[in-house]
């Protein structure tokens, strides 16, 4: 699997993507929480804001106390299950998350990367309504981005870290990047490997960045890197 560095991709209308950044410290101060909680705390934690389709589909449960238990859609994308999982996520969001929030603006970057978390939640569910297997992370938020970011600049020059002789960052344009891994995505969908990863999450996700990146990208920037 590739490691993006970063991008050459300079931001046009935002000096400081402070929603990017912030969504990158709020992941992992909750994390950081998280990881502290005793197994007690972390449990409840779970229990009340993960996405737990089961629970989602029994109206006799209140999952989340005061709030409708579909507050979980959002919720659920800023809990991780370790550090790898975390990391792995914020690495992603921080080296594409920013042009996107340079293309759309602040207030719309911040919708678009909830609706995109909320409908990786909503497809990981309808894959599999009865799972009682909470599901938490950014990865549908994430791949929200990683969808933008493809469709805006297929062209941009990431830089990967690739392992000839010693680990070297490597520059390869977005769509081969991004490409390959929507096509693992995909092939898992297809596929499964057994693993805990939610894959569906990552569609649903992905579907809505592709959609929704048309319609809150300011009216300036282009598509396809044109």
């Amino acid at each position: 699997m590739f490691i993006p560095l970063y991008d050459q991709n300079p931001k046009t209308y935002v000096n400081r993507p402070w929603v990017n950044h912030a969504l990158i410290a709020i992941n992992l101060i909750i994390f950081t929480i998280q990881y502290l909680l005793p197994a007690s705390g972390e449990e409840m934690v779970l229990i009340t804001m993960a996405v737990v389709p089961g629970w989602l589909n029994e109206p006799l449960i209140d999952q989340v106390p005061f709030l409708p238990d579909q507050t979980t859609l959002f919720t659920y994308a800023f809990l991780h299950a370790d550090w790898m999982h975390v990391l792995t996520n914020m690495l992603f969001l921080w080296v594409f998350g920013d042009n996107i929030e340079d293309a759309m603006g602040h207030v719309r970057y911040l919708i678009f990367y909830l609706a995109c978390a909320a409908a990786g939640g909503l497809a990981h569910m309808l894959a599999d309504p009865t799972s009682t297997a909470p599901l938490v992370g950014a990865s549908g938020a994430v791949a929200g981005v990683i969808a933008a970011y493809i469709i805006l600049y297929p062209k941009v020059k990431v830089y990967v870290l690739a392992r000839i002789i010693i680990p070297l960052p490597i520059p390869i344009p977005a769509l081969w990047v991004l490409g390959l891994w929507i096509a693992m995505q995909l092939f898992f969908v297809l596929f499964p490997d057994g693993s805990a990863t939610a894959w569906w999450a990552h569609i649903g996700g992905l579907i809505a960045g592709a959609t929704l990146v048309f319609f809150m990208k300011r009216s300036t920037v282009n598509l396809f890197g044109r």
